[in-house]
């Protein structure tokens, strides 16, 4: 079983400045990073901690909030503020004349804020200027709005050291200072200097045109698409390592990162993507084939099944996306562990042939109530990853291994969808899981010992429901099965009963909030599962609603949204983090469902499914050794489910189509 002091943690947001808190009052937090250093822009307008604050990180240590290398331990980020000095007045930006946001096509990811005070009007624009070097710049323009000239410093500081670069300017008149972070790693250490020019490279602006450029013409999705392009790169380091939810865990996932190298492929960060994939495979798999997560390796009945072919799914994808199959060759032996490792005798449940284990796809485990059973994820994501191995078997001459694996599939699918007794079905679309001897297994109890605090629901009077959960669209977003099936219809009416549970400001809990261990709110990667599915059924009022509360909910601004939105028993438990998950789900909902842009073996399959209301889409998206520009319109005349395929050819490929979005 899970060692429950697992879960406990002692960061006390109460202890130390307002700055260590993560959850402030309306805050966003923009996220830039190059690989080698990781930034935040805080943005906190309802005056709990800094208004305008710089958090600087290094992205190959997973650490809190409070251990940033710009906080300080008594006055938190307060320092990393600007303050312009002048003989008769020390300015630093003011809550209410403080705007921060994404700058709109810049050459790299940028976070502009705009501030005024005592004549004075101050543009700072953040970004890494480097694509090779631990190096973030902060351009900082300064305008005189008075009548007289201004003579003063610009002053800011990272621990032990504080620069004051001077500056001169005429009634009317601008000028401009950079201020430069470098990262020592090996010191821990920030080096701040200033500079008279911007420090930007053509290596960066180089790196961000190589990537996919979608443009809709709905600010919606512009904005969510553009957030997660920006963000999810910043949140990897060059080495690969990724916290599953930054400044909470200080953990990391084989499910979360293939995810994110999905989504790292699907715009064109190749490299990354394959770093990623590289890692996750020989040092996050043991040589038997079992996966880790949370950083831990597991027993036989904790083991998360579902990871093995969450990341056999994604190589899949990678090679099909970039034509590069060396990754493939280099890594078969463990590739082969992991599909097999499923396979073995200890997780066969003999009435079923479904696999079976003790823990389920939120990591609750038996110390929650779980029996040993049989999870939809895990039927469903194994199948999904062996059928996934064959395919990359035959396109390297294993057809041994293609035919067993395939067979392995099919079985495995075909017992989740139609089993007599085992089926992962009902009336109600598809349930969460069975127990050994076959009933849905509905509620939980948590054993003595869980170590539950007072609060949570899980430890309240019961009943405990189980279902629905929103990992039951998952079979219809991966097209597991038809999204127009009755089982398919049965589940998201079903699931509808997750949104506004013991809230009322939108989003979907991930499963009924009465077994929830943790505190209950809505989880906005949870949400975009039931955004995929819900596109692939052709249903765009519900997709819309998911989407325009991502745009208007915490962390909206910035589109760095934590785990779940809600109060956080905190300790025990961390506090809550941003999840780069929910980055790599909106990129596979807009480049996946919405544009339906699937790499097959002759071309590329482009099957757009533009929601309702959209006028048309332009796009130019790198795969294989080309650019696909797509020119998309939508038109009412247009045929149903139009589907296209794009011939593979050397430089680039385009679609131009007229289409019909759905109702």
């Amino acid at each position: 079983m899970v060692d429950v002091a697992e879960h406990v943690y002692d960061d006390d947001p109460e202890r130390g400045h307002p700055d260590v808190r993560t959850r402030l009052a309306d805050a966003n937090y923009f996220l830039l990073g190059n690989g080698l250093i990781q930034a935040a822009v805080q943005h906190a307008p309802r005056g709990q901690g800094t208004p305008l604050a710089l958090l600087v990180m290094d992205p190959e240590k997973l650490r809190k909030k409070r251990d940033a290398l710009t906080m300080h331990p008594a006055s938190g980020l307060e320092t990393s503020a600007v303050h312009l000095v002048t003989a008769t007045a020390d300015v630093s930006p003011l809550i209410s004349a403080l705007t921060v946001a994404w700058q709109p096509d810049a050459h790299v990811p940028t976070v502009i804020a705009s501030w005024g005070a005592r004549g004075f009007t101050v543009q700072e624009r953040f970004y890494c200027p480097s694509a090779s070097r631990a190096r973030l710049a902060r351009e900082v323009t300064i305008t005189n709005r008075g009548a007289e000239p201004q003579v003063g410093w610009v002053r800011t500081s990272v621990p032990g050291t504080t620069v004051m670069p001077r500056f001169s300017v005429k009634p009317g008149a601008r000028t401009r200072v950079w201020l430069v972070y470098d990262l020592d790693p090996a010191a821990a250490a920030l080096r701040l200097t200033a500079a008279a020019t911007d420090p930007v490279e053509a290596e960066a602006r180089a790196t961000w045109a190589a990537l996919a450029d979608i443009r809709f013409d709905d600010p919606v999705l512009d904005h969510l698409f553009r957030a997660s392009r920006a963000q999810l790169p910043a949140a990897v380091s060059a080495g690969g390592r990724l916290d599953g939810s930054i400044w909470q865990y200080n953990r990391e996932w084989v499910r979360d990162q293939a995810f994110i190298a999905l989504a790292l492929t699907q715009v064109g960060h190749r490299g990354l993507a394959a770093t990623l994939l590289r890692r996750l495979a020989t040092e996050f798999v043991t040589a038997e084939g079992a996966t880790l997560d949370s950083s831990e390796v597991r027993s036989r009945s904790d083991v998360e099944l579902d990871q093995n072919g969450v990341l056999l799914h994604v190589l899949h994808e990678y090679t099909a996306w970039t034509g590069d199959v060396a990754l493939v060759t280099d890594l078969w032996d463990r590739l082969v562990a992991i599909a097999e490792y499923p396979l073995r005798p200890e997780f066969r449940h003999g009435p079923s042939g479904m696999l079976s284990g003790s823990r389920e796809f939120w990591e609750r485990h038996a110390a929650h109530g779980i029996e040993p059973g049989l999870e939809l994820a895990y039927q469903m994501f194994v199948s999904l990853g062996l059928a996934s191995a064959a395919g990359l078997a035959r396109r390297v001459g294993r057809t041994a291994e293609a035919a067993r694996w395939e067979q392995a599939a099919g079985e495995l699918r075909d017992a989740m969808l139609a089993h007599p007794l085992y089926a992962l079905c009902d009336t109600r679309g598809f349930v969460k899981r069975r127990t050994l001897d076959g009933p849905v297994q509905e509620t939980i109890s948590a054993l003595p010992g869980a170590g539950l605090p007072p609060g949570v629901p899980l430890a309240s009077d019961g009943p405990h429901l189980l279902n629905p959960d929103t990992c039951c669209v998952l079979p219809i977003a991966f097209g597991m099965v038809d999204p127009t099936a009755p089982v398919s219809r049965a589940t998201l009416a079903n699931i509808e009963s997750l949104w506004n549970q013991d809230w009322d400001s939108g989003g979907y809990g991930r499963y009924h909030v009465s077994s929830e261990p943790d505190s209950p709110g809505a989880w906005p990667f949870a949400s975009v599962f039931v955004a995929r599915a819900l596109v692939e059924a052709g249903e765009s009022t519900r997709a819309w609603r998911i989407l325009r509360w991502l745009s208007a909910t915490a962390g909206s601004v910035s589109g760095a949204w934590f785990e779940f939105n809600g109060p956080r028993i905190a300790p025990p438990f961390p506090q809550v983090g941003i999840i780069p998950w929910t980055w790599a789900e909106l990129v596979v909902l807009v480049v996946h469902h919405i544009l339906g842009v699937r790499p097959e073996a002759a071309g590329i399959r482009v099957r757009p499914r533009l929601l309702a209301g959209t006028r048309g889409v332009d796009a130019n998206i790198p795969v294989r050794d080309g650019w696909l520009r797509l020119e998309l319109r939508a038109d009412p005349a247009a045929p149903a489910d139009a589907s296209f395929l794009v011939p593979y050819r050397a430089g680039d490929m385009s679609l131009v189509a007229r289409v019909r979005t759905l109702p």
